[in-house]
């Protein structure tokens, strides 16, 4: 068998195993910290229509710049309340390509709202959302073979289809918050590009979060601790965010900055040349953004703090956004996700 791959994609299919094991090409739309840049819609259905403006945001993430077939993300995103109403809609659509395997996908989201709040100022929601969409893989053998005949290389683009659900609950307390969803509800059928290859049907992940928001009666700052834990049924696999964001207000809008860290809870071994090591997953991601009237500008880096990587440089996202159909804010609280 002879297979025209270069030891440097062989090297770059094996760190984008280790360094994106809770976010590959293959299982829905990657959980990554862009979901702290006014954007948990993204990881949350329930978070649809939640605002007092309706949202749009697009995001585009790329990482390892200079490297051939590194993996890549861009997603838009839409969601506000249908009139006065406590329903919202919203539509999520995604292209993920991550060397070899690329994913493109589209779900639509219905939210209801309930409010059981004292008077129209205090803030005590409870909110449920369900996503519903479809998810095509792709496979692209067609630079694996020389020459010759492989049994289980079919040089070919393969691609397969897949229909899917999730689904969710937000709680807002004035200035609290508590999200979780079940992402990937559905069994797959099961998606085979070849008798060895690429097999699974359970792609159901849990993302549990929570924050506050804490500031001074009077100040223009306020701080935003916040923690995501996310675990993954069919592999046993967990990590968990721990984010602080800081809050300015301006007389334009607001400016805010934070920084998140992940740590895996399991660990991939590797050789060390003198035996067998292994090492969990971490990122730094620190995030700067700035809400100018109705537009909102974010970046993120996120650097992967292990001793073993394809590459030292980080991975770069960017966050544009756009509200709309605003209404005036409701409640007394210091709640960034609401009001």
């Amino acid at each position: 068998m002879r297979i025209k791959m270069s030891l440097e994609k062989l090297c770059l299919v094996g760190m984008i195993l280790l360094g994106s094991k809770f976010a590959t090409a293959q299982e829905g739309l990657p959980i990554y910290s862009d979901y702290l840049t006014d954007n948990y819609y993204l990881i949350h259905p329930s978070m649809a229509g939640v605002a007092n403006c309706s949202k749009i945001r697009l995001t585009g993430r790329q990482q390892w710049f200079g490297q051939d077939e590194a993996p890549s993300l861009n997603t838009i995103s839409i969601n506000g309340r249908l009139g006065d109403s406590p329903s919202a809609l919203g539509a999520i659509a995604f292209t993920d390509k991550n060397g070899y395997h690329s994913q493109t996908g589209a779900y639509a989201t219905y939210a209801h709202h309930l409010m059981f709040s004292r008077n129209p100022i205090d803030l005590n929601m409870l909110s449920f959302g369900l996503s519903a969409g479809f998810i095509q893989y792709k496979l692209d053998e067609t630079s694996f073979l020389a020459d010759g005949f492989d049994p289980i290389i079919s040089g070919i683009e393969q691609s397969a289809t897949n229909f899917n659900i999730d689904l969710g609950f937000s709680y807002h307390f004035i200035n609290f918050y508590a999200h979780a969803t079940v992402k990937n509800v559905l069994a797959n059928e099961g998606i085979n590009f070849n008798e060895q290859g690429l097999s699974y049907n359970n792609l159901r992940t849990y993302l549990f979060s929570a924050g506050n928001v804490f500031n001074k009666l009077g100040s223009e700052m306020s701080y935003e601790p916040s923690v995501m834990y996310m675990y993954r049924e069919a592999t046993n696999e967990s990590l968990v965010d721990v984010n602080m964001k800081v809050y300015r207000e301006m007389d334009f809008g607001k400016l805010w900055a934070g920084i998140s860290y992940r740590r895996s809870f399991d660990g991939a071994e590797f050789l060390n040349g003198t035996g067998v090591s292994s090492q969990k997953l971490q990122y730094f991601t620190p995030l700067l953004g700035v809400n100018y009237n109705d537009f909102v500008f974010a970046y993120t880096y996120s650097y992967q703090a292990n001793s073993i990587v394809f590459n030292n440089g980080g991975f770069h996202q960017l966050t544009l956004g756009y509200n709309f159909n605003c209404v005036k804010e409701k409640y007394e609280c210091n709640c960034p996700s609401v009001n």
